[in-house]
C-alpha cells in the first residue's frame, strides 16, 4: 500500500510539516504502508506555471501522480485568513483539472496548523467541504494544531486516533474486493441449480 502526505507548510523548519510527519509516523505504526511526503513549497513555482500554461511541469506531474496512486493521504495546511491556504487549494484545483476523478474514494485524513485555538474550525467549514466535493472519503477525526497545543495534552491522541483510523480504512481495502468476490461465488454456488435438476422438477411424477 502506498501512503502519500501532502504538506503546504511554507517556513523550514515547519509546524505543518512536523505535524504531517507525526501523523504520518502514527499511521506507521498500525499499518504497513510505503510512504512518500510531497512538499508544495517546492512546487509553487509550476503551480503557478501551471496555470499560465495548462501543462504540469515535472515535479509538479510527480506529485499529481502520487496522490493519484495513493491508498490513502494525510494532508496538512497552515490556516491563513481562517481558511486553507492558497498553494494547498491551487493544487488540489491543478489536480483535479488533470483527472476530476484523481482523488475520488480516496481515503483522506485532513489536518492544519494555526497560531489560535479559534482558527480549529477550519477543518469543518473548508477542508472537509473540499474533500467532500473532490468525493474522496473524509476520516471522522480531523486534526488541528496550534502553537499552544504542541507539547500539551491531547495532541498524541488525537493524532493516533485518527493514524488509527487512517490505518483501518487502508488496510483492509486490497482484500475488500477479493473477500466480496469470494462471499458473491459462494452465494451463487448455493442459488444454482443444475438445468437437470430444473428440468426435473418440472417433469410430472
Amino acid at each position: 500500500m502506498k501512503l502519500v502526505v501532502v504538506s503546504a507548510g511554507l517556513s523550514v523548519p515547519s509546524s505543518t510539516r512536523l505535524l504531517a510527519d507525526r501523523l504520518a509516523a502514527a499511521t506507521g505504526r498500525h499499518t504497513e504502508a510505503e510512504l512518500q511526503v510531497v512538499e508544495l513549497r517546492d512546487l509553487a513555482v509550476e503551480i503557478a506555471h501551471n496555470y499560465v500554461t495548462g501543462f504540469p511541469g515535472p515535479q509538479l506531474g510527480a506529485a499529481a501522480e502520487a496522490v493519484r496512486g495513493a491508498d490513502g493521504l494525510i494532508v496538512v495546511t497552515p490556516v491563513f485568513s481562517a481558511s486553507y491556504s492558497g498553494l494547498f487549494k491551487s493544487f488540489f484545483d491543478v489536480l483535479t483539472v488533470l483527472d476530476k476523478d484523481a482523488i475520488a474514494g480516496t481515503p483522506v485524513l485532513i489536518a492544519a496548523t494555526g497560531g489560535t485555538p479559534r482558527h480549529s474550525l477550519v477543518l469543518e467549514h473548508a477542508m472537509r467541504p473540499l474533500f467532500a466535493y473532490l468525493r474522496a472519503v473524509v476520516l471522522p477525526t480531523a486534526v488541528y494544531a496550534a502553537s499552544e497545543d504542541w507539547g500539551a495534552d491531547g495532541l498524541d491522541e488525537r493524532i493516533e486516533r485518527a493514524a488509527a483510523e487512517l490505518a483501518g480504512i487502508m488496510r483492509p481495502a486490497a482484500g475488500r474486493a477479493e473477500e466480496l468476490a469470494g462471499d458473491l461465488a459462494e452465494d451463487l454456488a448455493e442459488e444454482l441449480v443444475p438445468f437437470e435438476r430444473q428440468l426435473a422438477a418440472l417433469r410430472p411424477e
